[in-house]
Parts: structure tokens; C-alpha cells; sequence
């Protein structure tokens, strides 16, 4: 789906690869509704820079790892901008950087909720919306996952590096249930990219500390991830479902 009939649901699109998402989307025709948690004037602004531009946006405030929330952000979306044909799984948390051992129960649980719980209840109710199964017209779900998938994060969020390896794994697992559907599922997995993520981990330097371990020897930038997002949810990539495709400058 492209164009003045895409309609997207974009996570956490208020700062950071989420508010680069949503402004790539609107600039391809998506109409683009950018739910938030807590930073309002970072979605308010986001959607700003989206009306400003000619494009159609509404921020909602929705915590992803409570269903009623999710279901709330789809009917605002659906009321204000359209029938939903797109889905940006992009909320997600971290908690501080850290040895596992160090990392409390509550900080993992709120990780699990956000990360693994939150992609599963709107990646349900995006599949209500858009498969043929339930009356849709077809649509595309992107996951916004991690490199920590497949490296582990040791020393960091090992607990983080896991609930988005459970994120590639549902990716692959619903594009293949969703395959006759009209609903392709992908996965994006960045690297070290320049977010203020980084700060609310308790380093805000990290992107820069850690570059040599990147073999570009350097962090990405949340538009270098919007554009492979903003393909994946292209007529371009209409034969590419269940795909998890790594943005981490070779790492």
C-alpha cells in the first residue's frame, strides 16, 4: 500500500527511529497516526512537521503492552485517518544498561510487556484490520527489532536482547500465518543508532564510545532505518514477507 490510501500505525513515533518513520512515511502519502507513551509536545511536534508538509497525522497516547490502549490507538486511527493499512511495531523500552545480575525483576517484566507483549497485541489487531481472513484489503506489519537479537548484549540488556529476538520470531512465525492473508510481516534489526534511547539508558555517549566496534566505524541515523522501513512497507517489497533485515553498518 502506498500513496493517499496508506494508512499507518506507527509506535513510539514520537522521537527517535519512530518520529524518523512517521515523517519518511508522510512524505511517501501514508497518513500517519504516531502513538506515544509520555512526551505529548514530541508527537504533537512530530505530526507538526507532518500537517506543516501537506500530510495527515494524529498523535495518540497508547501504552502498547495495555490492550485497551492498542485497541483505542486503532480506532483513532481508523476515525481520524482511515481504514488501517500499515503497522510500524517501534515502541520499545530498555531500562539502564547493565549486568543482568544487577537488572531487577520489575525492569525486566516492563521490558517483556513493552517489547514482546506490545508487538503481539498490535500485531493482532493490525491482522483484524488489514487480512482478507477478517474482511481487510491486505497491508504490511514492520517489527522494529535489534542487532542485541542475534549478539546478545552482554554487559548491557541481555533481558532487552531477548525480547527482541522473541520479536524476529513472532515476525517470522505471523508472515507465515498471515501469508495467504494479504499481510506481509518483516523485521528491521538496527544497530547503533543515534536516539536519545541511549540517554535513558544511562549513556548517552554510547553511540560514539562503542563505534569502532561498528565495521562503518561509525553510529547510523534514525532516517537510514526509516528508509528501509518506509520499503518495506512499499508495492516494491509486495514479495517480501517474513524477512528480518539487519541496519547495523556491518555489525
Amino acid at each position: 500500500m502506498s500513496g493517499s490510501t496508506a494508512v499507518t500505525v506507527v509506535t513510539g513515533g514520537s522521537r527517535g527511529i519512530g518520529a524518523a518513520v512517521s515523517l519518511r512515511l508522510a512524505r511517501e502519502g501514508h497518513r500517519v497516526a504516531v502513538g506515544y507513551t509520555r512526551d505529548s509536545s514530541a508527537a504533537d511536534a512530530t505530526v507538526r512537521r507532518i500537517t506543516e508538509a501537506g500530510g495527515s497525522a494524529v498523535a495518540v497516547r497508547a501504552d502498547v503492552s495495555v490492550e485497551e490502549d492498542v485497541e483505542a490507538l486503532f480506532d483513532t486511527a481508523t476515525e481520524e485517518l482511515g481504514r488501517v493499512t500499515g503497522l510500524v511495531n517501534n515502541a520499545g523500552v530498555t531500562g539502564l544498561l547493565g549486568r543482568l545480575t544487577d537488572t531487577t525483576a520489575e525492569t525486566m517484566r516492563r521490558v517483556l510487556d513493552v517489547n514482546v507483549m506490545g508487538t503481539l497485541l498490535c500485531a493482532r489487531r493490525a491482522a483484524r484490520e488489514m487480512s482478507t481472513r477478517h474482511g481487510g484489503a491486505g497491508g504490511a506489519i514492520v517489527n522494529i527489532s535489534s542487532g542485541a537479537a542475534t549478539l546478545g548484549s552482554p554487559g548491557e540488556y541481555v533481558h532487552y536482547a531477548g525480547s527482541k529476538a522473541a520479536v524476529d520470531t513472532i515476525t517470522v512465525g505471523l508472515s507465515k500465518e498471515l501469508a495467504e492473508e494479504g499481510v506481509r510481516v518483516n523485521s528491521v534489526q538496527p544497530g547503533m543508532i543515534v536516539t536519545d534511547m541511549h540517554a535513558a539508558m544511562g549513556d548517552a555517549q554510547r553511540p560514539w564510545r562503542n563505534k569502532d566496534r561498528v565495521p562503518m566505524r561509525r553510529p547510523g541515523e534514525p532516517e537510514e532505518v526509516a528508509g528501509a522501513v518506509a520499503w518495506l512497507l512499499s508495492p516494491d517489497a509486495s514479495y517480501t514477507s517474513g524477512a528480518v533485515l539487519r541496519i547495523s553498518g556491518g555489525l
